[in-house]
């Protein structure tokens, strides 16, 4: 087993110590980090981003090639790691001698842990593992001057006993977090626009564990409803589907068919994962491409309904006002003069 030691206090030293354990290709752009891993110890992408009011994001897409274990301590630093976990299965405990719990694919992760306290991630030899780690740092203290900023209310919830006991929880399983980080994974824009993108996204994500947490101390039904872990993947490989092929005639028996998930399957999923059923997610898909189009292409809005796959130009207008409050022409027509403006 090998193990990396990680004691930085900014991302800037966090990624050279990382880079120094796994070798790799390292590049800031506008406060993403980035490394880029191909080594006898594993392969893939390690990315992070620093936010304002002490909040950092770190994102593992890695393979390692033996069982490997991160040590994360911080001593003069109470922080709160939010984690969740994409695919594969992360490890954890307090120190060597400490109980080790895992994270599960689709599964939220909180832990604070006692000042000097180290945290050891397990991460499994030759398994995909996909996983985000949001860090919050908290001043430490159970005296607050900002008794109503953020860092404040969480200090306040997750650590118990001023600080001199540890805290994890392992909540339950969560589609629409996955939906969010592959919405952060997707975004194209560069500089400022990106950052500013990343930096919400991250917000939602860590609102959205922070809800885990509450609804599951409220004894409510899991997010999961009847779903195992394996559908839940499933489900996710379907919403990948729908959106490379919405333009095709896409019907609930066809993905039936492909991917072997029941009707009601299929429906709980994508209700839990989008807040939509299938057919209505289908619709928001082409809907959204629909207005890409009429924004950054040339076609008329024939040419864009026959490209989202639907044929009825008086079904798309109708839709397309719902979403957006304009009709499709008007919409091209305020395209047409913003950029002539310009």
């Amino acid at each position: 087993m090998k193990t990396a030691y990680l004691q930085a206090k900014t991302i800037e030293a966090t990624f050279q110590q990382l880079q120094n354990t796994f070798g790799g290709k390292f590049t800031v752009d506008y406060k993403e980090h980035t490394l880029e891993v191909d080594s006898e110890l594993g392969k893939g992408i390690i990315k992070g981003v620093p936010f304002k009011d002490g909040i950092t994001y770190l994102e593992f897409d890695m393979i390692f090639y033996h069982d490997f274990v991160l040590s994360i301590n911080t001593p003069d630093k109470n922080p709160i790691y939010f984690t969740y976990c994409s695919k594969g299965q992360l490890g954890h405990s307090f120190g060597e001698t400490g109980e080790q719990r895992v994270l599960g694919s689709f599964q939220t992760g909180i832990l604070t842990s006692r000042q000097a306290e180290e945290n050891l991630l397990y991460f499994k030899k030759d398994e995909q593992l996909k996983t985000t780690l949001i860090t919050v740092q908290t001043t430490g203290s159970a005296n607050h001057t900002d008794a109503k900023g953020l860092k404040s209310k969480l200090h306040d919830t997750f650590f118990k006993n001023f600080d001199k006991e540890n805290f994890v929880y392992i909540g339950s399983h969560n589609l629409k977090i996955s939906e969010k980080i592959d919405q952060l994974q997707a975004i194209t824009q560069k500089g400022l626009v990106r950052s500013l993108l990343i930096q919400g996204l991250v917000h939602v994500i860590l609102a959205l564990e922070i809800q885990q947490h509450s609804d599951d101390l409220k004894n409510r039904s899991q997010n999961t409803g009847t779903l195992t872990v394996s559908e839940m993947a499933t489900i996710k490989t379907v919403s990948d589907y729908v959106n490379e092929n919405s333009e095709s005639q896409i019907t609930i028996t066809d993905l039936y068919s492909k991917f072997g998930l029941s009707p009601s399957k299929l429906q709980e999923g994508f209700k839990l994962m989008h807040g939509h059923t299938v057919t209505e997610y289908i619709r928001e898909v082409r809907i959204k491409k629909a207005e890409d189009l009429l924004k950054n292409t040339d076609m008329n809005i024939s040419q864009v309904v026959y490209t989202i796959g639907l044929t009825s130009r008086s079904y798309f207008s109708k839709i397309f006002k719902e979403k957006y409050n304009c009709s499709p022409k008007d919409y091209k027509f305020a395209q047409r003069e913003l950029a002539m403006s310009a």
